[in-house]
């Protein structure tokens, strides 16, 4: 079962994107590879409640279970030890992936108060976009009466682009947001 934005990208995407970037291969075409979603939890070693209602939004928002993460190192002025829940994440792939996707620039961004658009400069260098949200309410299945605090999350495209300027053509033409400069 393919999702509307596969089959935007097989129709549109690829075709414009070998014409401007004068690609041989479709194989050249960048492409989606994974998107990661991270809620970092500051007070998960305190309230174990805070991490499994994360665990949960996230569960709910990806429709793939949420994975518990643990610090790697003992940081003494933030009182954390190894081994401490710090945090939910989750990566997408697949058909999981591209729903996600579809959802983020078509229900979720727009509902952000005051939305003008992403920031188009957000890449990393290597053709991966970084997007931060301020509250997991801006998603239509996490129900208002049931949150317990508004937490933000980071969400990470990860692209096969070797360029941010091919990553951003292609998300461009996928769909995604960006604000006029």
């Amino acid at each position: 079962m393919t999702s509307r934005l596969q089959e935007k990208y097989k129709t549109e995407v690829v075709g414009h994107l070998m014409e401007r970037f004068n690609y041989k291969s479709v194989m050249e075409v960048p492409k989606l590879e994974k998107i990661t979603i991270n809620i970092g939890l500051g007070e998960a070693k305190d309230n174990h409640k805070a991490l499994e209602a994360a665990v949960e939004d996230l569960t709910i928002i990806s429709g793939q279970k949420a994975l518990v993460t643990k610090a790697r190192k003992s940081i003494a002025n933030f009182k954390l030890r190894e081994g401490q829940n710090v945090g939910v994440k989750v990566t997408l792939r697949g058909d999981r992936m591209y729903d996600f996707l579809d959802k983020l620039m078509n229900v979720a961004l727009p509902r952000v108060r005051d939305f003008r658009g992403v920031k188009p400069t957000a890449f990393d260098g290597r053709g991966n976009y970084a997007l931060g949200l301020k509250e997991q309410l801006i998603f239509p299945e996490i129900e208002y009466d049931k949150v317990d605090t508004i937490r933000g999350m980071d969400i990470n495209i990860v692209t096969t682009a070797k360029t941010d300027e091919e990553a951003k053509e292609f998300l461009d033409k996928m769909g995604m947001p960006f604000a006029k400069v």
